[in-house]
Parts: C-alpha cells; sequence; structure tokens
C-alpha cells in the first residue's frame, strides 16, 4: 500500500501532530509527505516529498489574520495548477490533515480523502459552539479541505470517529517540573503590544516565542526568542503555566502535563472560537483579547488552578484500524 499524508502548514500545531503521525505511517506502509502553506515555523524530522504554497492565512500582530495581506499573497494560479498537477492517482490511500491542494485534487479525480484532523471534530454537532455565529468561518471549515471520509482529533473522545489529543513523545515521556516562569505564544500580535503588557507584571518571568523575533533579546522580565519545537518543548516542559492561541495542540498539551492555561482566540478564526468555547467549558480561562488584559492575568495567575487529563497514547491503534478499514 503507497500513502500520501499531507498536512496544513499554515500553523505549527499540524506539524507538530505530524511529527507522530508521519514515523508511525512510513512504519506500516509507504508514504509520501505533502506540506502546503506560509506561515508554519517548525523544522520537521523528516522528508518532504511535495511542497505547495496551498492558501494560507496570514497573521497580522494586531490579534488576528490580515486579511489584506492574505487577499494579495493568495497564489490563486498556482494552487489551481497544484491541485491539477499532484498525482494522487499514484496513491492506494490519501489521507489529508486539513491540507486542501490533496483534498480538492481528490476531489477533481473522484478519488477517496480520508480527512484526519482537529477540523472535522469541530464540525461535528456535538462539539461546544461559540455565540458568534460565523457564516463564512463554518463555510470555510467545511470547503477548504473537503474529504468524503472523515476523523477528527478533540479535546474529549466523543465518538467512535472523535478521538483524543496527539500528544508528542517529548511530551509524553517527559518528567514534569514547574519553574516559576510563564511560556508565551501568541504569533498574531506584535512584540511590542505583548511587551506592553506583560511588563505591567513584573514579578513574573514571561518567556515568549515570537513569529516576529529572529534573534533572542530580553527586557525587563520578559524574554524574547524565535519559535523553534525544540526551544519552546523546553521552555513548556518546566513552566508554570502557558498563555496561548485557542489552537489545538498546545491547550492539549498543557491540559496533559497539568499545566496552568490562558488562551485568546485569534480574531477572525472561527475554528479558535470553536476551540475557547470548549476549553471554557472545561473551566480554562479564555480571555477575549490580549490588549489591556494585564488585571485578568493578574488573577489568572494569583487564583486559577490546572486541569490535568492523561490523555491515552492511541495513535499507532488509530491509524492501524483506519488503515484497515479504508484500504
Amino acid at each position: 500500500m503507497k500513502i500520501l499524508y499531507a498536512i496544513q502548514g499554515t500553523g505549527n500545531g499540524h506539524l507538530a501532530r505530524a511529527t507522530e503521525i508521519v514515523p508511525i505511517l512510513k512504519s506500516m506502509s509507504e508514504t509520501d509527505v505533502l506540506v502546503s502553506g506560509t506561515q508554519a515555523d517548525l523544522k520537521v524530522p523528516f522528508q518532504i516529498d511535495y511542497s505547495f504554497s496551498g492558501m494560507s492565512f496570514i497573521v497580522g500582530q494586531n490579534g488576528g489574520v490580515d486579511i489584506l495581506n492574505t487577499i494579495k499573497r493568495m497564489p490563486v494560479r498556482q494552487f489551481f495548477q497544484d491541485i491539477r498537477t499532484l498525482p494522487v492517482n499514484k496513491y492506494d490511500l490519501v489521507i489529508s490533515d486539513f491540507e486542501p491542494v490533496s483534498a480538492w485534487a481528490c476531489w477533481l479525480r473522484r478519488k477517496s480523502c480520508i480527512g484526519l484532523s482537529h477540523q472535522n471534530a469541530v464540525l461535528h454537532p456535538s462539539a461546544p459552539k461559540p455565540d458568534i455565529n460565523d457564516l463564512l468561518g463554518k463555510l470555510i471549515l467545511k470547503r477548504y479541505a473537503p474529504a468524503n471520509i472523515k476523523y477528527g482529533f478533540n479535546f474529549k473522545a466523543s465518538l467512535p470517529t472523535i478521538f483524543p489529543p496527539v500528544i508528542r513523545a517529548a511530551i509524553r515521556n517527559a518528567e514534569p517540573t514547574v519553574k516559576p516562569h510563564y511560556t508565551v505564544y501568541l504569533p498574531a500580535y506584535s512584540n511590542q503590544q505583548i511587551q506592553d503588557v506583560l511588563s505591567q507584571i513584573p514579578d513574573i518571568e514571561w518567556q515568549v516565542f515570537s513569529k516576529h523575533s529572529r534573534n533572542s533579546y530580553t527586557v525587563g522580565n520578559i524574554h524574547f526568542q524565535a519559535v523553534s519545537l525544540d526551544g519552546f518543548t523546553e521552555s513548556f516542559l518546566t513552566c508554570t503555566g502557558l498563555i496561548c492561541t485557542a489552537g489545538f495542540e498546545g491547550p492539549a498539551e498543557a491540559i496533559f502535563m497539568g499545566k496552568k492555561l490562558c488562551v485568546i482566540p485569534m480574531k477572525g478564526q472561527y475554528e479558535q472560537y470553536c476551540n475557547a468555547a470548549y476549553l471554557k467549558s472545561m473551566g480554562i480561562k479564555v480571555l477575549d483579547h490580549f490588549t489591556n488584559s494585564a488585571p485578568e492575568l493578574t488573577d489568572w495567575i494569583q487564583n486559577s488552578n490546572p486541569l490535568q487529563i492523561t490523555f491515552p497514547d492511541l495513535t499507532k491503534e488509530i491509524l492501524e484500524s483506519m488503515l484497515k478499514k479504508n484500504s
């Protein structure tokens, strides 16, 4: 059996999950890897066989997606060319982690596409939804990477096709420790905006991982550094708490490790609003925005307790079952 595993490269979470999934797939069958997107910061420890621009949303510096820059840099002609030329028919199975080129290439050729992503779980009627009714956001989630067979990951395994989070081995096998620093990953805010807020809480050591920094530097109690998987993991494993966007992998790892967690959904990202609603229902601190949030963050630091859930390691079992059913 020959497999194409296609990964959404717009954010770091999909690639982080792939560091666990790809080696297992390669041990089970001949597997090629496709990555599309331009916004990820992580280097992956496996060969990428296809690399495409895809259809990326460009992260801004004011809390959300930079719509104008996204439209300006949208490579529409190249996207359609990649769909037409990607040889999906040479594979027995195509698995898409919310990756649009492979998904639409399968749709064009009427070939089955297996969707294996957090987004599939978000769309399920049983998942908590935010108060906001974002019709465009829902449409994007449904149509961005269409798949006719759908499996999902979420914070709780609620159905036979909805699985618990994939926790990286570097996290799962680590000995948890707690040092006084807090780890911060808010890619949609500028360094200056982050500094303006965190400098108001001077008795905390902040370790900030920034999309907008190539070099490390320190301002008072705030240490800024570029995003890297190893650097972030080292900081995260020993932190007291994590402040991050309302993505999926980062919050799931924080809950697994029993770290204090505060999330801020990116503006205009319906999936993150859904995640925030789910996490809020679990007792996690959710902020609507980061600007002027120092009083709320101080209260969170002083009065909140961490949530810990030991998510089972089912990745190999999930993939074996999925391949058996769809081969």
